[in-house]
């Protein structure tokens, strides 16, 4: 991909929601040795407000996935203050997904492929796509979805 990061960001015109502050005693990211690890975000809007909803229960499969897409606007944001220059980031490792759902819902890995084909789209079809897992539970604050993932940064 011969863009960077922030210039996909700029060409895609995505819109970042401000980074939330922290909602306990935790880092939003830390850096060791050669890797980013970023803690667990939520859907943050741009009014500062979260997406909150139950999959499978007051929110659909689409909502769901939107909301997973937000989700990595959000990471995005937490990156950008709490780390700074995005283009350090040489890929994406490892996500973990977690989908405020209804124990009948069982399509969690659709509703995380909104923040992944967003991570493709900003960092490339190579480098925005990592392992992943996606598991439902009940979230705090009634939260629609909640990511933490590990990137790796450019020596």
């Amino acid at each position: 991909m011969s863009e960077s990061p922030s210039k996909r960001i700029r060409t895609l015109e995505l819109v970042l929601p401000p980074a939330p502050p922290p909602a306990g005693l935790y880092k939003p990211v830390l850096v060791v040795d050669n890797f980013l690890y970023v803690s667990g975000q939520g859907p943050m809007l741009p009014d500062g407000s979260l997406m909150k909803g139950r999959a499978g229960h007051d929110t659909g499969l689409e909502e769901a996935k939107k909301g997973a897409r937000q989700v990595g606007l959000t990471m995005l944001s937490t990156i950008q203050t709490h780390f700074g220059d995005i283009d350090r980031i040489k890929r994406i490792v490892k996500t973990l997904g977690m989908v405020n759902s209804h124990p009948d819902f069982g399509d969690q890995p659709l509703v995380i492929n909104g923040f992944s084909e967003l991570m493709s789209e900003v960092f490339g079809p190579e480098n925005g796509v990592g392992v992943r897992s996606a598991v439902g539970m009940i979230l705090p604050g009634g939260i629609s979805v909640e990511i933490e993932a590990m990137f790796e940064l450019h020596k």
